[in-house]
């Protein structure tokens, strides 16, 4: 029996699940089995999942369609490792992932850890632009990259994992907007630890076009309100800066009609994006897309999480709507 049991749900991403199969036959350490649960999606991946199984220890499952939250929760009860590990089906996993990270918790065993992502040097132009604009200090305040944070680190389900006490305690995900999140605070507050191991990164590939980006931005920003309401101390300074940006932006532009210079401001910290990009990718066509992806990001976060606050908080439609309240008092 494999120590670690990895769940992945998909839903119409075949070529995904191909890279991610091909990093995990290439680990140098594989003491894990794969739970591959295919969420109801019109085009399977099953039959790339049976070109591995003489490498991979793969457990393949098809059900309808429920949500991601349903999906890893239906690997779970069928996953027989002690401890699990979820990643998402566009990551691409470093040969010494396992290897690194059984090591990590041989050293320091941790219930609940979390591992930041990077840009391979094979993703497009465009998934470095993204990557940069979501792991970098002046977008996210570090938060997902795994370096200097402005927030206490929290695991993702993009590359997180927790033991199965921490699953027998707690239970699993919740169908909702940012249910890693509260997953996460759920693990906290049950008494368990959990710890960023930098070793443990994964490649993320993330949204491929500047409009499924975006949406995926606005979709955060709302649901940080929704996480808000049901448990409000989650909320923190960090979590608003992208919308103060929003509002900031929109006040110089205002200006700007009878000062042009209010711009400057706007100026200046696309010109620290570029530089920042440009450093850490030594790349003038990826930094121009980074300057274009960071305000795509900061600009759709903002404006999701400004319209639920108002809608769902201000207006007062969250506490009549949110089921998550009614689950949280009767847990």
């Amino acid at each position: 029996m494999s120590y670690f049991s990895i769940i992945v749900p998909v839903y119409n991403r075949p070529e995904e699940v191909k890279g991610l199969l091909d990093s995990l036959a290439a680990q140098t350490c594989s003491d894990f089995e794969l739970v591959l649960v295919e969420d109801g999606s019109d085009i399977p991946c099953e039959k790339v999942a049976a070109l591995y199984e003489g490498e991979i220890d793969i457990k393949y499952f098809y059900k309808k369609n429920e949500g991601r939250s349903a999906a890893r929760n239906y690997g779970l009860e069928r996953a027989t490792g002690e401890y699990f590990v979820f990643f998402d089906s566009d990551c691409v996993i470093p040969p010494d992932y396992f290897k690194s990270l059984k090591e990590a918790l041989g050293k320091e065993f941790v219930p609940c850890f979390g591992g930041p992502d990077a840009a391979s040097d094979d993703f497009s132009d465009l998934q470095k632009a993204i990557n940069f604009s979501m792991t970098s200090f002046l977008t996210t305040g570090g938060i997902r990259g795994g370096k200097v944070q402005m927030e206490k680190f929290v695991p993702r389900s993009f590359n997180m994992g927790f033991s199965r006490e921490v699953w027998e305690k707690v239970g699993g995900f919740r169908e909702m907007l940012a249910e890693d999140l509260d997953l996460s605070i759920r693990i906290r507050k049950a008494g368990f630890d959990m710890k960023l191991i930098r070793e443990a990164f994964v490649y993320h590939k993330r949204r491929v076009s500047l409009r499924r980006f975006a949406k995926q931005m606005y979709m955060f920003g709302t649901g940080r309100i929704g996480l808000k309401l049901i448990w409000p101390e989650s909320l923190k300074a960090v979590h608003c800066l992208p919308a103060l940006f929003v509002l900031g932006c929109l006040f110089l532009i205002i200006c700007s009609f009878w000062c042009p210079w209010a711009l400057l401001p706007i100026a200046a910290y696309a010109l620290a994006l570029w530089i920042s990009a440009f450093i850490s990718t030594k790349s003038f066509k990826i930094a121009c897309l980074s300057v274009v992806t960071s305000f795509i990001q900061l600009c759709c976060y903002g404006y999701g999480f400004i319209k639920a606050y108002i809608w769902q908080v201000l207006l007062g439609h969250g506490r009549n709507v949110n089921k998550e309240l009614k689950m949280r008092r009767e847990s």
